[in-house]
């Protein structure tokens, strides 16, 4: 039985060009795999088929050699000439299956083949920016901070190609644009990455003077981010294609803006709630009375003390903590209070204080709990 012309089996013209036959062969690969038609006893063959036309009009050579003698090129007689002359052999099933693999799973896994250039583009690296800010900044929030960043950016003299001029890189002509080259070695053919590209598929013949054929310089910006109030240390801002360009026209990745509250002097910030210390003396913690307090907005408030208060005793401050970010909630703030012994004591105040422990018996019912307990546990030794 005669043999299907390569161009019928996948639906092209001789005029078809090497992009419009790898899109031909794509398609023809997905609707044939035998995975996908297990009901068709004929869809083995005819996938490999497909990819036998594939592996021939896909090398220049082979495809040159096929336009003018057809199948015989690869037969016997002068055509098989023709195809030794370029050192080929029909029927590379292990080159389709390769090209098979990559074309239906390339994209998926991260690699391309082929001459489509924008597949082999690399996206540029995420960068990492630490800001610091104070409480009251993360209280309030920043619009239009400036920040300075020094990244690798697209070449404005080669508009990022890596060609002198911004010329596009060619096509090599080792590989075809494939990035790839095969040798056959008995049974067996051997791909290999192509030597003259380094696997890229393309050549930059002048290379831009300023970025080296890089196609990207290094160079300091300034960017503005919005810092939205309520931000806690690592709070993380993304600004979108603000980090590394990419290679080969690849897309520019992030620049990950990271937060950092410097602590305070004053307030201690837990989640939301803001804790603050307030030192109080003995006589106001004894007698009551009110005392000011300072808060992250800049404002005060007044707080009466009850009268008995010891250190540690807390007293809470309704929605004037911190704003939960982008959202309407407040936290609250939490006065901590610290009775203070008061130091450098004069004779007269010594005088004063014996005077009014002598009065006080009845008056330190913490002391007098915690002493009983060690006198009963003393004697609880004892027996």
């Amino acid at each position: 039985m005669s043999k299907r012309d390569y161009y019928d089996i996948l639906g092209l013209s001789k005029s078809a060009s090497a992009a419009d036959i790898k899109k031909a062969y794509r398609s023809k690969a997905r609707e044939l795999h035998p995975d996908r038609n297990k009901d068709n006893p004929n869809a083995e063959n005819q996938f490999k088929e497909a990819g036998e036309a594939y592996d021939i009009l896909k090398d220049p050579e082979k495809k040159a050699a096929y336009d003018r003698f057809g199948h015989a090129a690869f037969e016997s007689g002068t055509g098989a000439s023709a195809g030794q002359r370029h050192g080929h052999q029909h029927g590379d099933f292990s080159s389709a299956f390769s090209d098979v693999f990559d074309d239906l799973f390339g994209d998926i896994m991260g690699r391309g083949h082929g001459g489509d250039m924008r597949r082999r583009s690399v996206r540029g690296s995420d960068l990492r920016y630490n800001q610091d800010i104070t409480l009251e900044e993360a209280y309030n929030g920043i619009r239009n901070k400036t920040i300075s960043v020094t990244a690798s950016v697209a070449c404005d003299h080669c508009n990022g190609t890596g060609a002198e001029g911004g010329a596009e890189p060619t096509i090599c002509p080792t590989c075809s644009g494939m990035g790839k080259v095969r040798a056959q070695q008995g049974f067996f053919t051997v791909e290999r990455t192509c030597p003259t590209c380094s696997g890229l598929g393309h050549i930059i013949k002048d290379h831009c003077k300023h970025c080296h054929g890089q196609g990207r310089v290094n160079k300091t910006r300034s960017l503005n981010v919005n810092i939205p109030a309520g931000v806690e240390t690592g709070t993380r801002i993304r600004l979108s294609g603000e980090g590394e360009a990419g290679m080969r026209g690849g897309p520019s990745g992030d620049l990950y803006v990271f937060i950092n509250v410097i602590p305070h002097k004053i307030f201690e910030r837990v989640e939301s709630n803001i804790f603050c210390t307030v030192p109080v003396s003995i006589t106001k913690a004894a007698l009551g009375g009110e005392i000011e307090v300072p808060t992250i907005d800049g404002g005060r408030s007044r707080v009466r003390i009850p009268p008995g208060s010891q250190t540690g005793r807390q007293m809470r401050l309704r929605a004037k903590g911190m704003p939960a970010i982008r959202k309407s909630f407040m936290g609250d703030m939490i006065i901590d209070l610290a009775v203070e012994t008061p130091v450098n004591l004069t004779g007269r105040q010594k005088e004063l204080l014996k005077e009014f422990e002598k009065l006080s018996k009845d008056n330190n019912p913490e002391s007098t709990s915690f002493f009983k307990s060690v006198k009963g546990f003393w004697e609880s030794m004892k027996s």
